[in-house]
């Protein structure tokens, strides 16, 4: 039974809430388009050896993407939105495939009514969010304790009355989304109290961390031998490999090399259009003021009239002088900014205020960006707000529907505050304000460009705002300037001659080895990216990288591209290599592979040498001195010293001082820069305690934020998932 179907029976009352905003949730600290192009594949991965069909999956994608935009009111999502929902539904996917087997195998699971309590006595931490003002954090005011400003199980049950059936919907997924969060907190919960710290482990922990000593040592570093002259055999590299495998583990990746053919426009069309500005700045001055917005509209490139009125030093550093010296009518241009040529006219002039003072009444509507609880439409909102403010001019109170009426949460009285204390917001009075206040545009201009006593509504995002000007000092000039744009762009012509160029490139070097021919004898910039993953978003330097990966993974090493459109300029790549999940092979790893055999037979000889020289008793000085090699020192060293000075981090070095008792020299140790002999000089012990109580419970205390992300990672990688979604979205 869900908690709604409680409440229907405890209370006949249905529940709703604010702002509930699921599709854009992935579960906290756990979880973090199309078709699939001919791929003969149809999955989009497996998750513990269960392959997930892209039919299922996509379904899942489309009702996601559907619910998304009726939440949103939203008719397209842009590609953003929609990689951020398939990703959801693939974390969901992963959640329902490894974590729920174990929440099943463990027995854990949430009652019906640990349920209600959780979404209605006392509400889980997820649903307040959901009743609070994103950008404020504070609980709404129809959900709100008065006194606490806490959520009020008795305003929830009473504000069900007003649920419809959207909104049920929506209190339904909240209600799986809770009992999820609670199931994993559960979970969570259980590993973290049978984790453990035992007296011993805690007391050698202790005593390692707080037994200090003072060093000096010598390094014979790696670099006082070339490498070259170093012989490593091949069975010096397999007898490596072999017996350090893991250290060459690798993921999934493709490497990529390519050369890049800018799509930039030429000289020609630098011509065409200067000259088509030029065209449009002559007809610009002779066109009626009527007609200015349909021309500017119709001849711009990006179809926009700026309906703003600018104070100076807010238009473009080309014109701002020269607009507000000049009379209305002016046209300027063609002037360049960035890659667009503009024409730019003088079109209206005001006064404004420097500041004012004002209140407002905010009538929201359903999608503003007010309250996502609001279920007026906009033309109700507009209905409403045009009916306050006749009655307002009529003589009715101005404070009185800012109370009843007024959908601004910050007329409600922060806790801190007393009856009688001024806030911003108070009665809808938000003080004075200029034009760098942080008011939207909309209302920040009803103030300053009005009059003391003027009652206006503007809308504005966050819906209709009848505001009353209370106050105004100072004025300025304010001026409308409305500019034509034409873009710096490459012609047809351009194109086709950059696209030939690359196609001839790409049909000539149709090898790795060709490739990397041409681009040593034409001189050509090469880019190179490694590591790519099957679902990286993103590569340096490419827009949009999706279709690049896919081809990388859709194709065998050695081959090369066709061109490839991405942006501004044309790309042919060359596939140079393929690492597949597990060892990498020695082929792939070689030279990793014979830098370490090299330094481990430098760490040999040099350890050789070091013992030779050292002759029992022998002091560290006089060691330096035979060897010719400098002293270093370090005071205080202990088990969690991060380095030695001017040595860098040695953790072999140091865990092995550690153990050393003091007036003592080590034997030679392996480092990471050399080898290292060691003295301890002098030796502080860690002082005697009684118990251990303390480092147990901070060791404790150490572990348990671990398992929120590590358990879930490693029952990630136990279920072997493998993601191929990049092949179809």
């Amino acid at each position: 039974m869900s908690v709604l179907e409680s409440l229907r029976k405890r209370s006949g009352l249905l529940v709703s809430i604010v702002g509930l905003a699921l599709l854009a949730f992935v579960l906290t600290g756990l979880f973090e388009r199309g078709n699939a192009l001919g791929n003969s594949d149809k999955n989009v991965g497996e998750i513990a050896g269960k392959p997930i069909e892209y039919t299922v999956f996509n379904a899942k994608v489309q009702e996601a993407i559907e619910n998304k935009k009726r939440n949103s009111e939203k008719k397209v999502l842009d590609e953003n939105e929609i990689d951020g929902i398939v990703q959801q539904v693939w974390n969901q996917s992963i959640n329902e495939g490894v974590m729920n087997k174990e929440y099943e195998r463990l027995g854990i699971a949430v009652s019906d009514e640990e349920l209600y309590d959780l979404m209605i006595d006392h509400p889980h931490s997820a649903l307040v969010r959901n009743l609070s003002d994103p950008q404020t954090g504070k609980v709404s005011p129809m959900f709100a304790d008065p006194k606490t400003g806490q959520p009020s199980p008795a305003k929830i049950k009473e504000f069900t009355q007003k649920m419809n059936a959207d909104q049920e919907a929506q209190w339904a997924q909240l209600e799986s989304y809770i009992r999820q969060v609670r199931t994993i907190e559960k979970y969570n919960n259980l590993i973290k109290k049978g984790l453990y710290v035992t007296t011993v482990a805690a007391k050698r922990d202790y005593v390692a961390q707080n037994t200090n000593s003072n060093i000096k040592y010598i390094i014979k570093n790696y670099k006082l031998v070339a490498d070259s002259t170093v012989k490593v055999t091949d069975a010096d590299l397999n007898l490596y490999f072999t017996a350090h495998q893991n250290e060459f583990k690798q993921e999934t990746s493709r490497k990529i090399e390519y050369v890049a053919y800018d799509i930039a426009p030429s000289q020609e069309d630098r011509d065409e259009t200067m000259k088509s500005a030029q065209a449009i700045a002559s007809n610009f001055k002779t066109i009626k003021s009527t007609e200015d917005s349909s021309y500017v509209i119709s001849e711009s490139d990006n179809r926009m009239f700026d309906m703003n009125f600018h104070t100076k030093g807010t238009l473009s550093p080309e014109i701002d002088s020269i607009m507000f010296n000049s009379e209305v009518g002016t046209v300027v241009g063609p002037y360049k900014e960035n890659e667009i040529l503009k024409v730019s006219k003088l079109i209206a002039i005001k006064k404004s205020a420097d500041s004012a003072k004002v209140r407002h009444i905010l009538i929201a509507y359903k999608g503003s960006g007010a309250s996502e609880a609001t279920t007026r439409s906009k033309e109700q909102a507009k209905t409403m707000a045009d009916s306050l403010l006749k009655l307002i001019k009529k003589g009715s109170k101005f404070a009185d529907f800012v109370e009843k009426h007024s959908d601004d949460g910050g007329k409600t009285m922060p806790p801190n505050k007393k009856p009688g204390e001024y806030y911003p917001g108070k009665g809808g009075d938000y003080g004075w304000l200029n034009p760098n206040s942080q008011f939207v545009e909309p209302f920040k201009n009803a103030g300053l460009d009005g009059k003391k006593g003027d009652v206006v509504v503007v809308e504005s995002q966050f819906g209709y705002h009848i505001i009353e000007v209370l106050d105004s000092k100072g004025s300025q000039k304010k001026i409308q300037v409305v500019s034509i744009d034409r873009k710096l762009e490459p012609s047809s012509k351009t194109l086709q001659a950059v696209f030939v160029k690359a196609s001839e490139f790409a049909g000539k070097n149709n090898t790795n080895d060709l490739f990397q021919k041409a681009v040593i004898d034409e001189k050509l910039n090469k880019r190179v990216v490694d590591n790519i993953k099957e679902n990286d978003k993103t590569i340096a330097g490419v827009e949009s990288p999706r279709p690049l990966i896919r081809w990388a993974y859709d194709n065998k090493k050695g081959k090369v591209s066709e061109p490839m459109e991405f942006g501004n300029k044309y790309i042919v790549v060359v596939l140079v290599d393929i690492k597949e999940k597990g060892i990498a092979a020695l082929d792939q790893v070689k030279d990793d592979v014979k830098q370490k055999v090299i330094k481990e037979k430098k760490a040999e000889l040099f350890a050789n040498e070091l013992k030779t020289a050292m002759a029992a008793g022998i002091q560290i000085d006089a060691l330096a001195a035979k060897m010719n090699l400098n002293i270093g020192q370090a005071q205080n060293v202990n088990f969690n010293t991060n380095s030695l000075p001017g040595a860098g981090s040695q953790p072999n070095v140091i865990g092995a001082v550690s153990v050393l008792k003091g007036k003592t020299v080590s034997k030679p140790l392996t480092g990471k820069e050399g080898v290292f002999v060691v003295a301890v000089e002098s030796q502080t012990d860690a002082p005697a305690q009684k118990d251990y109580k303390a480092q147990q419970t901070a060791a404790i205390a150490q572990l348990q934020p671990r398992v929120d992300y590590e358990v879930y990672d490693a029952l990630k990688q136990n279920a072997n998932i493998v993601e191929h979604l990049v092949r179809f979205y």
